[in-house]
């Protein structure tokens, strides 16, 4: 065998090993994120997608230390399509990936059965957006959101539509998914607790178009205003059949229905200040302008306005972050201490949690339409 023979496997070995150690002096870090990029919601789902590639872009580029090496994140996005048990798929999906931690699920029909998988793998889960009651009271050390709660948000919209609407009679409709039934029945004891009368309760599901049987039972009750507990993508329609059948009542919903694509899908059916919604999540004064900043930069990198959730989870990946930095290490046992106690100042305000893992001081921001837009109501804890 000639020397030059020879000199090749070494000069490659050596290579190897150049491209070994390049490849030791980085921390890979994963983060995986769900939302429901497909279905009826979709747009949503793309909406969480798109705040998180926004974070894991920013701190690539920025170089971010973590025990000593720079971290190089990976988005891991996944598709729950908006249903439990796809929901639960992908979660093992990610653990079997060995994720560093979660940022999702959106919505909390299948946030709540995904959370066990990764509790039991150990690994954290920042929701941006599941607000139902539960998911935060399994007693799960990992499971944390940044946004208020239903037993807030559907309680203080409760309470608007009987002090401020000055609505007395009212119906109530929910979509039976965990969301819908949990934010319908904080409204319910809110509204209830203000003095106004639930003249009926109805039913549909997360994926009905025809709501007539429902809608002519309701107006036969004559009710000053209409609560859904469900999302936008089923309220645009019935806000349409609404109209069509004369059922003139306020309409009111929570987060799921409180996005710039309601105009769309309810057409003429959104009026004019006749919806009111609320945001699981609002900026106070101080926090307007790096809020509204970041959603022009959104606008500018995507061609879309933020529909509701982005800039939570962007704060959610950067919150993890934080922690990791803190503890000095992505290892998910390691910084779950310092992502218990972490005080974080975000786009959408300051993020720390509680014992159960729900934000400390949530604010809420209530919403009606006018104009083809939304228009902001108030801001309040």
């Amino acid at each position: 065998m000639s020397f030059k023979t020879k000199m090749i496997p070494l000069a490659g070995a050596i290579a190897f090993a150049f491209a070994g150690t390049a490849a030791a002096e980085d921390l890979v870090v994963k983060i995986g994120h769900v939302g429901p990029v497909s279905g009826s919601i979709a747009h949503l789902g793309k909406d969480n997608e798109n705040g998180a590639k926004m974070a894991i872009e920013e701190l690539n580029a920025k170089g971010v230390m973590i025990g000593g090496k720079k971290a190089k994140f990976e988005l891991l996005a996944e598709d729950d399509a908006g249903d439990p048990k796809q929901g639960t798929t992908v979660a093992q999906k990610l653990v079997d990936a060995k994720v560093n931690g979660v940022i999702g699920h959106l919505n909390s029909g299948t946030t709540i059965p995904a959370s066990k998988i990764y509790n039991d793998a150990g690994i954290p889960q920042i929701s941006p957006s599941a607000t139902a009651v539960p998911y935060t009271n399994q007693g799960f050390k990992g499971a944390f959101r940044v946004v208020a709660n239903d037993g807030q948000l559907g309680g203080t919209l409760g309470r608007y539509a009987v002090q401020i609407s000055k609505a007395k009679k009212i119906a109530v409709i929910d979509d039976k998914t965990a969301y819908g039934e949990g934010v319908a029945k904080e409204f319910t004891k809110g509204a209830k607790g203000k003095g106004a009368e639930i003249v009926v309760t109805e039913h549909t599901t997360d994926k009905s178009t025809d709501f007539s049987a429902i809608l002519t039972s309701i107006k036969a009750k004559n009710p000053d205003l209409v609560f859904f507990g469900g999302m936008d993508a089923v309220a645009g329609p019935m806000l349409r059949q609404m109209k069509a059948l004369g059922l003139n009542a306020k309409f009111m919903g929570g987060d799921g229905i409180c996005t710039a694509d309601l105009v769309k899908l309810a057409g003429d059916g959104i009026g004019e200040g006749q919806v009111v919604c609320a945001e699981a999540g609002g900026v106070l004064d101080a926090q307007k302008k790096v809020n509204e900043d970041w959603k022009a930069a959104y606008k500018k990198k995507f061609g879309v306005e933020v529909q509701i959730y982005a800039p939570y989870v962007y704060d959610a990946v950067m919150t993890m972050v934080e922690a990791m930095k803190q503890a000095n290490s992505a290892d998910p046992a390691k910084y779950l201490p310092a992502l218990k106690k972490i005080k974080y100042k975000g786009v959408t305000g300051d993020i720390s949690f509680d014992d159960k893992g729900d934000i400390k001081d949530g604010t809420l921001t209530l919403y009606t339409y006018k104009g083809g837009k939304r228009d902001l109501l108030t801001v309040t804890k």
